[in-house]
């Protein structure tokens, strides 16, 4: 992944970076965002239909092995699982096309983004960083979100803990471009859907949860056998907003199966291996490409300075 040229994105990038550190403190080694994870390995395996929408490589090959890290949210390693801080959940998905060649899918558990551009998510982060969330009234938070209708609803959308992270959707925040081998192009966006179907808890069984449940309760799962996602991607209409991560799309549109994910085994030095794994947005290959919703080339950016800073860390 290539670090931006422009001064002013990398300026932005760094003051996004240092508001994650301002909220959840500097956590040397871990994501300055969804920071306490695992990853497991498996394979994707292409729908018949799926070459209708794209010509990417890992659609045209019978199969492709993945890596699949799933994730709390916040910057706090240690952060119980039952908190209700820890959702939405992450799903990041690597497609390892060939050595050093991937693609990747970043994708969050709650369908929508609290922002449409960099600096509007850089006055919500700083708003969180000067505000107590429990007690709102008159803070930067109150009024960031009196005067972002779209943030206030991404922030009062239900949050459930799932019963485990193999019972979760995700979903792609970000539109992509999507072209076949006959240069038909569409925008969609991904959603990550579980074969054993989607199962919350409510609050009070959360609770009793104890604080590393969907971690120990995923390793149990796989190793009784594989864990299946489907691959699908929403398709925009003519008139869809594709360059605005705020902006739902209806539920009428049509969701185009682009595969199976079957995860067979955690990743052998899972935390070594998070360590140094640098998940990008941008999808980077032929046949699927960004949109232009300006949140793209940031969170690149956010990514990579973050992953290098994590990199640099002493080991784990």
């Amino acid at each position: 992944m290539p670090l931006p040229t422009d001064e002013k994105l990398l300026a932005l990038s760094q003051e996004l970076l240092n508001q994650f550190d301002a909220i959840f403190g500097l956590n040397p080694g871990f994501r300055p965002a969804h920071a306490k994870g695992t990853l497991l390995t498996g394979t994707f395996t292409p729908s018949a239909n799926a070459a209708s929408l794209t010509r990417a490589q890992h659609i045209t090959n019978a199969s492709t092995p993945v890596i699949v890290r799933f994730s709390d949210s916040t910057g706090i390693p240690l952060i119980p699982d039952n908190d209700p801080n820890t959702n939405p959940r992450g799903c990041a998905i690597r497609f390892n096309l060939a050595p050093h060649v991937h693609t990747d899918i970043v994708a969050h558990s709650t369908d929508g983004f609290p922002a449409s551009t960099p600096q509007e998510f850089l006055e919500f982060l700083r708003a969180l960083a000067t505000s107590d969330p429990k007690n709102p009234a008159g803070s930067p938070l109150e009024a960031f979100l009196g005067s972002h209708p779209r943030a206030l609803a991404f922030v009062q959308t239900p949050k459930p803990s799932p019963s485990s992270f193999a019972r979760e959707n995700y979903f792609g925040v970000t539109a992509m471009q999507f072209t076949n081998k006959n240069g038909v192009s569409k925008f969609g966006r991904y959603r990550i859907v579980p074969e054993a179907g989607v199962e919350h808890l409510d609050d009070a069984a959360a609770a009793t949860k104890p604080p590393n449940f969907l971690f120990d309760e995923l390793a149990a799962r796989v190793a009784k056998g594989p864990i299946k996602f489907k691959v699908l991607v929403q398709l925009a209409n003519d008139g869809d907003a594709i360059d605005d991560a705020t902006t739902h799309w209806p539920e009428d549109r049509t969701l185009l199966d682009l595969g199976t994910i079957s995860l067979t085994a955690p990743v052998s030095d899972s935390d070594h291996e998070q360590q140094q794994i640098i998940f990008d947005p941008i999808p980077r290959l032929d046949g699927i490409a960004p949109s232009a919703d300006p949140l793209l080339e940031v969170r690149a950016a956010v990514y990579l300075l973050s992953g290098r800073r994590r990199r640099a860390a002493p080991e784990k």
